[in-house]
C-alpha cells in the first residue's frame, strides 16, 4: 500500500516551464529574504507568485511524523564536471554540465544545478541544520526532483572548500572555471536513506508538484565555511510551510 502511495506521489508531478532557471532567476519582480520583500510577502509581490501564499503543497516543511515505507533506493550517477558557478543574488549556485543523473523507481532525472541555503530550509522535528544543499534534477518530461543534503557543523567539506575558493566576484554573472573539475557526489552522505513528499520550489514563483528527497544523514561543513557563506547570505531560508494533509514517507 505504501509503495503504491509512492508511485502515485511520483505520478502527480506535472511539467514545469523554465527548468534550467528553477529556484534561481524566477522573475523580474524583486524578492528577497528581508522583512519588506521576504517570504511572508512573496505571494503579494506579483500575480505570478500567488502560489507562494495560496498553494497547498509548499516547501520546505518540518518533518515530524514520517511513515516508514518500503521505498526504492535513490541511485546516484554523478560525473565530474567543469566548475560553472554564479552568485545569482539569492544564493551561490553551481550549474551542472549534462550527463549526471539520479534514478528512482525506474524514473531518471538529470542533475541541472545545486545551490545552498543557510540555515537549512527543511526541519527535522523542528530543528534546522546549519546549512543545506539542494540538488535540482529534471526528467525528460520536465518533472522536477530535488535532493536535499543537510549540512551540519563539523569537519571541513572538501567540495565546498573548492567552491568557496572560486566564489564569483560579481552577482548575476556565471564564472566558468573549465580547468577546475568538481563532483557533486562528494556532497552526499554514505547513508542514502531519505524522506520524501510532494512539494514546491522554495523560492518564487513557488511552483508545486516537485518531488522532494531529503537525505536523512547529514554531511559536515566547517564553521569557517559556514562563516564564509554567511558573509554573502546570512539567511536565505524560507520558513516551513503547512502540510495540508500531505503524508511524508521515510525509507527503511
Amino acid at each position: 500500500m505504501r509503495t503504491l502511495h509512492f508511485a502515485r506521489l511520483c505520478c502527480c508531478v506535472f511539467s514545469l516551464l523554465g527548468i534550467a532557471a528553477a529556484q534561481d532567476k524566477h522573475a523580474t519582480h524583486h524578492w528577497d529574504y528581508s522583512d519588506e520583500f521576504g517570504p511572508t510577502h512573496w505571494g503579494d509581490l506579483s500575480a505570478e507568485f500567488v502560489t507562494c501564499k495560496n498553494g497547498h503543497r509548499q516547501s520546505p516543511i518540518d518533518i515530524r511524523t514520517p511513515h516508514k515505507a518500503d521505498l526504492p533506493a535513490i541511485h546516484f550517477d554523478y560525473k565530474p564536471v567543469p566548475l560553472h558557478i554564479i552568485d545569482n543574488g539569492h544564493t551561490i549556485m553551481i550549474n551542472y554540465a549534462p550527463g549526471s543523473f539520479i534514478s528512482v523507481a525506474g524514473k531518471k532525472y538529470a542533475l541541472q544545478q545545486f545551490h545552498f541555503h543557510r540555515p537549512s530550509e527543511e526541519q527535522i522535528n523542528g530543528k534546522n541544520s546549519d546549512m543545506a544543499a539542494h540538488l535540482v534534477h529534471v526528467d525528460k518530461e520536465g518533472h522536477l526532483a530535488v535532493v536535499a543534503v543537510l549540512l551540519q557543523r563539523g569537519a571541513d567539506n572538501a567540495l565546498i572548500e573548492e567552491l568557496w575558493k572560486e566564489l564569483p566576484r560579481h552577482k548575476q554573472q556565471e564564472e566558468r572555471w573549465d580547468d577546475v573539475r568538481i563532483d557533486a557526489s562528494h556532497l552526499l552522505p554514505s547513508d542514502r536513506s531519505y524522506y520524501t513528499f510532494s512539494g514546491s520550489l522554495t523560492t518564487p514563483p513557488c511552483s508545486e508538484h516537485v518531488i522532494w528527497f531529503v537525505l536523512k544523514q547529514p554531511t559536515t561543513i566547517s564553521p569557517k565555511q559556514i562563516e564564509r557563506f554567511s558573509e554573502l547570505y546570512p539567511n536565505d531560508s524560507r520558513p516551513p510551510q503547512p502540510l495540508h494533509g500531505r503524508v511524508v514517507l521515510e525509507s527503511k
